[in-house]
């Protein structure tokens, strides 16, 4: 009975999470449905972390055992032909017996992306939130660090969860930009404006692919997270990218416990489960 261990990528926006629910359409739901004919039964299958409605993954891992021998690229290429096009297996292998992906996971890497600037990108709607006020990243990532280490994150948790303590560790936190117009783009903006693409011209002033601002990457690598955690934290430090509170104010939500003190909780469609780290170093790649 092989086990197998997977690595998905998927976009959020139709779906309810990864978990199987009794209403909606889940990511572990049509998984396992695409793997059901390789078994001639039922398979369930271990995500890594439960993402919620509108999340998306880029590296969510997941595992399951199936009763009869098969190769690990025949099980990707079977599932890959059943899944819809918002769902892709992107890495399959088999594994030793007593993997898991939930419990043999050492650290999470989440990507949360704002869109800076005074437009909203029609290409960056439904991946990033769209901010149009100057932020204070300074500021921000000066009150980040007072979150990273092992805390009881009480404050950042929203209700509804199960989780039977509160008490998690944040291995990093930082904040990384990228322009989203460049010196290149914006030189070469009168070759885009001047020519047309598939007989379609492209409008006077605005060039495909490069619009003002900065996107904005908060990467969070733990141990594990609390239900809403990220989107939590993501949202107090935007209060302070705002400059409604200074940097000081973080350290006092988080020894408060009390979800009331902390900032909005952001919303779901900028965020990303980038990656999953078992055995070796917690630490990712940058975006």
């Amino acid at each position: 009975m092989p086990t197998f261990k997977i690595t998905i990528a998927y976009d959020g926006t139709s779906f309810v999470g990864w978990q199987r629910q009794a209403r909606g359409t889940s990511i572990q739901g049509l998984i396992e449905e695409a793997l059901r004919p390789l078994e001639g039964g039922d398979v369930t299958v271990h995500g890594a972390g439960r993402t919620d409605a509108g999340v998306h993954a880029l590296g969510q891992v997941a595992s399951f055992t199936l009763a009869r021998a098969i190769d690990a690229g025949a099980v990707m290429r079977a599932a890959n032909s059943r899944l819809p096009h918002a769902i892709r297996i992107v890495a399959a292998e088999e594994v030793e017996p007593a993997f898991h992906a939930r419990y043999g996971a050492r650290s999470k890497t989440y990507w949360y992306r704002i869109l800076n600037g005074a437009l909203l990108d029609p290409f960056h709607r439904a991946y990033a939130w769209h901010i149009a006020e100057a932020l204070d990243l300074a500021g921000m990532q000066s009150a980040a660090r007072a979150l990273e280490g092992r805390h009881d994150f009480a404050a950042f948790q929203a209700s509804g969860g199960a989780a039977k303590t509160s008490e998690r560790e944040v291995f990093s936190i930082r904040i990384l930009t990228a322009e989203l117009c460049t010196a290149e783009d914006a030189e070469a903006a009168p070759i885009l404006r001047a020519k047309s693409l598939r007989g379609v011209r492209v409008p006077s002033g605005r060039e495909i692919g490069c619009s003002d601002g900065e996107l904005i990457t908060i990467q969070i690598i733990g141990s594990g997270f609390l239900r809403h955690m990220v989107r939590i934290i993501v949202g107090s430090l935007v209060e302070i990218g705002r400059r409604r509170h200074a940097a000081a104010w973080l350290p006092e939500v988080l020894a408060s416990r009390d979800r009331t003190r902390a900032g909005p909780t952001a919303p779901p469609h900028g965020l990303f489960l980038a990656s999953v780290a078992y055995g070796g170093s917690v630490l990712a790649d940058e975006p």
